[in-house]
């Protein structure tokens, strides 16, 4: 490696995917990519680490300006292990995806893609979570990758601030109208398990249900701008105190006779 800026490319969807491998060809021309990925798919892993057993990985591929890695670990696993084991030096930019399918509203919470953005944002590199509203295998990155890289060009040149990390989402168009700066939308999954029996006759149930929005919405939410056909970009915070609540939290201590001590 030069003295290029240091990209680490990550992803929950396994190292084979369309997605991480489109990504990183998009990227290749900013900097140094070390590619570090699960080896198979971990969807809706979220902030997820190991600890029941051994992590490994392996090297699949290595030439000037790229290594490729491969993990048996969740996405944070591989961006933890990344930094502490394989890289010489904090990446300059940490990107992870492109998502088969998209992360708005309340999916940052559960999804892998974001959990390692959140995880690079803890360790202190400028992070990006990338997500295409597609979950078709053979999906077109096409507007993911060209957002994405302009994205990733500013963040290299101007940082992000401390604690704070975005979350690009894209519709599936072959050209959208724009990106705009939104709002995380209020929602929830409905309907979230479909029941099923297996050879034995007992109850099994597998985890499906549809993404609800909750009304009313704020006009700048990111699922709005997806179904306008804009990219959605979100700046999310690691620090979750609700800094709002706390002076009525005090009193609320106080009048209540709770102890603090």
């Amino acid at each position: 490696m030069n003295n290029k800026p240091l990209i680490l490319i990550t992803n929950d969807d396994g190292i084979h995917a369309k997605g991480i491998n489109e990504l990183a060809a998009c990227l290749r021309e900013l900097g140094d990519l070390v590619v570090f990925a699960p080896d198979g798919p971990r969807s809706g892993m979220s902030g997820a680490i190991t600890s029941l057993f051994p992590l490994t990985y392996s090297l699949l591929e290595e030439e000037e300006g790229l290594r490729v890695y491969s993990c048996n670990g969740t996405p944070v696993d591989c961006v933890k292990l990344a930094v502490n084991d394989v890289l010489n030096r904090l990446p300059d930019l940490l990107v992870s995806g492109i998502n088969h399918g998209g992360n708005m509203s309340v999916c940052v919470h559960y999804s892998g893609t974001l959990g390692a953005a959140k995880e690079g944002c803890i360790l202190g590199i400028p992070s990006i979570g990338i997500s295409l509203a597609d979950y078709a295998k053979e999906a077109v990155f096409d507007e993911c990758c060209r957002l994405g890289q302009q994205l990733a060009v500013r963040i290299l040149d101007e940082g992000l601030p401390p604690g704070t990390y975005l979350n690009l989402n894209v519709p599936n168009l072959l050209r959208v109208k724009g990106m705009r700066v939104c709002r995380q939308a209020e929602g929830r999954f409905i309907n979230e398990y479909m029941r099923s029996e297996n050879a034995d006759g007992e109850p099994v149930y597998w985890l499906t249900g549809s993404l609800h929005t909750v009304s009313p919405l704020h006009p700048e939410n990111d699922t709005s701008a997806l179904d306008a056909g804009y990219a959605s970009l979100v700046p999310c915070l690691i620090d979750a105190t609700d800094y709002g609540f706390m002076e009525q939290l005090h009193t609320l201590v106080e009048t209540n006779s709770i102890t603090t001590r």
